[in-house]
Order: C-alpha cells, then sequence, then structure tokens
C-alpha cells in the first residue's frame, strides 16, 4: 500500500506527465503550422510516449490502494522562435522530468518502499533515453545551421519515428 505522500508525489508526477504529453502535441501543431511535418509526427510521437508514461503511474497508484487524483493541466506554450529553439526547449524539459522522476526514487528510498523504487527504475532509464532522443535531434540541427535543405532532409528522417509502447509485465 502506498503511503499517502507517496500517493500525492505519483499523482503530482501524473499530471506532469499528462502537461508533457500537452506541450509535446502544441509542439507538433506548430510544426505542422510551419510546415515540418516529420518533426509533427515526431513530437505527436512523443506526445504518446507522455501519456502512456502518465498512464502506467495511473495504474501503480490504483494497483497499490491508492487513488488518483486529477488535476487541471496548465497550458503549453503555443510559439516559438525556430525549430532549433522548441528542440532545446524540449531538452529543457526533459531534464526537468528527470529531475521529477529522481525526486520520487529518493522519496521511495526515503520510505523505504521497495515497490514504488523498483517501479520508478523504468522511468529512471526511461529519462535517459528520452534525454538521449531529444539531444541527438538537437545536436543534428546544431551541424544544420541554417540550411533548409538539411533541414527539410531532417524533417524527412524525423517523420519515420513511431510509437511501440513496452510490452507489459506481469506480476
Amino acid at each position: 500500500m502506498l503511503s499517502k505522500t507517496m500517493e500525492q508525489a505519483l499523482n503530482e508526477q501524473i499530471n506532469a506527465e499528462f502537461y508533457s504529453s500537452y506541450m509535446y502535441l502544441s509542439m507538433s501543431t506548430w510544426f505542422n503550422s510551419i510546415g515540418l511535418p516529420g518533426a509533427a509526427k515526431w513530437m505527436l510521437t512523443q506526445t504518446q510516449e507522455e501519456l502512456f508514461h502518465g498512464m502506467k503511474i495511473f495504474r501503480q497508484v490504483n494497483e497499490r490502494g491508492g487513488r488518483v487524483t486529477l488535476k487541471a493541466i496548465s497550458q503549453p506554450p503555443v510559439v516559438w522562435k525556430s525549430t532549433l529553439h522548441v528542440f532545446q526547449e524540449a531538452l529543457a524539459h526533459e531534464q526537468k522530468v528527470t529531475g521529477l522522476i529522481n525526486d520520487l526514487v529518493n522519496l521511495a528510498l526515503e520510505e523505504k518502499d521497495h515497490a514504488s523504487n523498483i517501479f520508478l527504475q523504468w522511468f529512471v532509464s526511461e529519462q535517459v533515453e528520452e534525454e538521449a532522443n531529444v539531444g541527438a535531434v538537437l545536436d543534428k540541427l546544431k551541424l544544420i545551421g541554417k540550411d533548409t535543405t538539411a533541414l527539410f532532409t531532417l524533417d524527412a528522417e524525423l517523420g519515420q519515428r513511431i510509437f511501440t509502447p513496452p510490452p507489459v509485465q506481469v506480476n
């Protein structure tokens, strides 16, 4: 059974994951509006991942006897200066989420909540992947600079990304 402190912290993380999904959806919309459908699809895939993360925590709270309390999702930004700026913001956001996950792990350790700690290790590994994925695109954008031909080539590459949910573990 979850402690009230852990339950509240996980509820906050559900909200953070749903906000992430909403933010990436906003980024996808912005990319569509400027004619970069590949980047829009990349962000739409990211939207699906974040929603999956939120629902994974949602299920965990329920399975551990807690109660999910949904809160309002803040409005994300809707306009960015450039493609580079979008991915810089995405990386900063993923780094923030990594900090939130690390805080949850620290709380689980402090409370000797081994089940939550084990559950959260998946998210620790996932955040390494999230930061690496965004960072790789950001590195390419920095190399591209203002070369629009290279940007359209990268856009086509970004459009190949698809969301494949991880297999569900049966305990």
